[in-house]
Parts: structure tokens; sequence; C-alpha cells
């Protein structure tokens, strides 16, 4: 069954707070990812707020009990992801610090990530057409100007610095969504236990990803042979 990568960069004063929702697809090989959902936090939005809206989201079906949140916990990310934690969402909740090095660590659900690695991961499932973006999303085109305003300068040390072409482009939608495909490539399959195989189910969960996504219909007739 598919299942939901939701990524979460949180921002800071002068940044805006993106949330990405991907949808996974295990059936299909290679792995496919469907962008479902983006959005901005307005400026200013107190993170008791935003947490309550990340709150709102994923406890809604096709997303409460088979969804992973990947959140940048760099720079103000601890408090937030504390806060996330101890709201009891019905998600799996990784953190990820983002570093400008060259190697990637792991402890407990915690990452330490290259810029570079999220960013490529993105890079990669766009130019390989395994990443396809649901029409009508608002935020789209945001999303492919971040990604066309970065840059990678190799300082001397041999660390990477990603600055935008010009100064004061945002990178928090690019972020969000790279996070989410980067644990998605990385972690290939998640286990849930809020389906199980009757299709009864099955179909009730693609209803819902239609309501969610706004179609009408096209998912539910995809799971009718299931």
């Amino acid at each position: 069954m598919n299942d939901f990568l939701i990524g979460l960069d949180l921002g800071q004063m002068s940044d805006y707070t993106a949330l990405t929702v991907i949808e996974r697809f295990h059936e299909e090989n290679p792995t496919l990812y469907h962008l479902r959902h983006l959005e901005r936090f307005q400026l200013g939005t107190p993170y008791p707020d935003q947490v309550a809206r990340v709150k709102s989201l994923v406890e809604q079906p096709p997303l409460r009990g088979c969804s992973t949140l990947i959140v940048d916990q760099t720079g103000v990310g601890k408090p937030v992801v504390d806060m996330l934690s101890n709201t009891g969402l019905p998600v799996s909740i990784i953190s990820v610090l983002i570093h400008g090095g060259d190697a990637v660590s792991e402890e407990a659900n915690q990452y330490r990530v290259p810029k570079r690695d999220l960013v490529g991961a993105l890079q990669v499932l766009l130019q390989s057409k395994r990443l396809r973006v649901a029409e009508g999303l608002k935020d789209a085109p945001i999303l492919v100007q971040e990604l066309l305003n970065f840059k990678v300068k190799i300082s001397l040390g041999g660390h990477d610095s990603y600055d935008a072409w010009r100064e004061g482009v945002h990178d928090d939608l690019v972020l969000s969504a790279a996070m989410a495909c980067w644990y998605g490539e990385r972690k290939p399959r998640c286990r849930f236990d809020f389906l199980t195989s009757n299709s009864r189910e099955r179909r009730e969960h693609a209803r819902a990803m239609d309501i969610f996504c706004g179609y009408s219909g096209s998912m539910s007739q995809m799971m009718r042979g299931y």
C-alpha cells in the first residue's frame, strides 16, 4: 500500500515555514512519488499555530496512520520537534539537521544530512520523472523557481554552500520537498498497521485520497481491481 512523506521546513522571522505532502507508490518499480500538497505558512506564524496546523492535516484521512513527518531541526527546529512529538501525532517523526559537509550520520530518528544530498535527491527524481507534481498546486511555480535559483559553491575546505542567485530568495519549498524525497529514497519501505488487505478498506483509502487531493474519482477508480 502507498504511504505519505511529509516534509516540514521550519522558518524563522524572515523565512517561511513550508510543508510538502508526497505520496509514495511502493508497487511501482522503481518507486514513484506524487507531490500532492504544498503549503507556505504566513511569515510570523507562531510555532504553536504551526504545530496545530500540522496536527489538523495529519489527523485526516488518508494521511492518518500512514505518514512519516520529516522535520528540519536546524536552527530553531529542536523545540518545535519536541512540540510535535508531545502532541501525539499519528505519524512517525524524523528530524533532520542540515549541514554543508559531505557525510550522512544517523542516531535513532535523527539524521545529519548534507544539503547537497537533499537537493540532489529532489533533482534526480524530477529529472528521471519519478516525481510528479499534481496539477493545480498554486505554489508549484514557486517550487520550480526555487530549484532554478540554486547554485552550489564548493569551498576551499571541500564544503558546499547553497546560495540563491539573488539575495533574499527563499528555499523553503525546495527543502521541504527535498527532505521528503531524500528520506523516501533512503528508507524504501515503511510499515503501517492502519490497513489490512481488505479490498473495501483499500477503496475507502483511495476515496479519501481523492478528497484530500481534490480529485474526482481517479484514485478510487485505480483501486477497483484490488
